[in-house]
């Protein structure tokens, strides 16, 4: 059995049995464990949705918002 890296959560999650059987194909095709599959999916999800997936994104995205801010900010004072 792999060793959980430090910090790691688990969650139950429950498929009904044709997801199930994708699932399992994708990952025998690809030669990938469900972890890892589940890892991909996950990080996709994180990025449709604009969030970061580590703290090197985070920290990126959070230096871009308190620029577009600043920017922002700085256009109003112009207009007064």
């Amino acid at each position: 059995m792999a060793k959980k890296p430090a910090g790691a959560r688990r969650k139950l999650v429950e498929f009904d049995e044709e997801t199930w059987q994708a699932l399992d194909l994708l990952g025998r095709d690809s030669m990938k464990t469900l972890q890892e599959l589940a890892d991909e999916a996950f990080r996709d999800l994180l990025r449709k949705y604009d969030r970061p997936t580590d703290l090197k994104a985070a920290l990126k995205q959070s230096v871009r918002s308190s620029a577009a801010s600043s920017t922002q900010n700085r256009s109003r004072g112009r207009r007064r």
